[in-house]
């Protein structure tokens, strides 16, 4: 019988000494940020226990239009997608801005409409369009002033300093690891909270740069299964100096993997009997979306007319 969370005391458990992304990021206990890509996905993420979710580009192309990430979502979509999500789970929302969707001006729209849709932080980088995964090959980038100009214009639109901008360099794979990091630096400079170089190759990558950065700069890591990058524990990553880690695709691979598995079985047996102990039923579902909580609150103002009779 799959586990059953407690949906609501779980969603009190995370508003307890509730502490912004900011604030945590000073505490140096490394964050994990596992992927999601709409309100249910993000629902069990929180009722696991996790504190941040990260909203990848790349998922919303998959799960939306069975699509690769090679720059086909656009902005607006982004953006009514944290708006469901944030109505649904209260906690921290790290939200990938791609390029920003064009040039500052363009960026400007994007940290205004993320930042009211919901976002915790925002994440910018320097492809040009259409840019791609960061794990793909045959990216290309702007140049690093026109980057400089996007985060200045990101940062200085944010209403609350407490909304993150997350700046990340594919430099690596374009220029090279020295440029990345002449990037990175740059990006600093510019006020952005967090860096991001994506892709690094191999372990030594990844000591050398948070060595140079170390207490100047908080680190994100990405960890994607079969990408460019050796994959690594949240323990193991923050031993090497990073303040983020993320996992952006792997729930949906997870996913993907499942309903495979999943959909053969049912055109084998043209039964759902052998899943039975790998689903939840109609009953369990519905107590893990809070069904019977939302009915019960709706019950309370269902008619109203009698109870203003003295």
């Amino acid at each position: 019988m799959p586990y059953l969370y407690k949906n609501m005391e779980c969603c009190v458990e995370n508003n307890q000494n509730f502490q912004s992304l900011k604030e945590r990021l000073d505490s140096k206990e490394i964050i994990v940020a596992p992927g999601i890509y709409d309100a249910l996905s993000g629902l069990f993420v929180q009722q696991a226990g996790f504190e941040t979710v990260y909203l990848s580009g790349a998922s919303l192309a998959y799960t939306r239009y069975g699509r690769p990430d090679i720059g086909l979502i656009g902005m607006r979509e982004v953006a009514d997608a944290v708006t469901a999500i944030r109505e649904r789970i209260d906690v921290d929302m790290i939200v990938d801005g791609d390029t920003g969707y064009g040039n500052a001006l363009n960026v400007i729209r994007t940290i205004k409409e993320f930042e009211r849709a919901g976002a915790s932080a925002i994440q910018l980088e320097d492809q040009s369009l259409p840019k791609r995964c960061g794990h793909l090959t045959g990216k290309s980038l702007v140049s690093s002033g026109e980057m400089v100009g996007k985060l200045k214009a990101a940062v200085d639109t944010r209403r609350s300093e407490e909304t993150l901008i997350i700046a990340r360099t594919d430099a690596i794979a374009v220029e090279g690891f020295q440029s990345a990091l002449d990037r990175a630096e740059e990006y600093s400079e510019a006020g952005a909270d967090v860096l991001f170089i994506e892709a690094p190759e191999n372990r030594d990558q990844m000591i050398k740069m948070n060595s140079q950065f170390k207490d100047r700069a908080p680190l994100l890591a990405n960890m994607v299964e079969g990408g460019k990058t050796p994959v690594s524990g949240a323990d193991d990553l923050a031993s090497l100096g990073y303040s983020i880690v993320i996992f952006p695709g792997g729930t949906v691979r997870a996913i993907s993997f499942v309903m495979q598995e999943y959909m053969a079985n049912l055109k084998e047996t043209g039964s759902t009997a052998n899943w039975k102990n790998r689903m939840f039923d109609f009953t369990e579902f519905n107590s893990l979306i809070g069904t019977p909580e939302m009915l019960s609150l709706g019950e309370q103002y269902a008619d109203q007319r009698d109870s203003n009779i003295d």
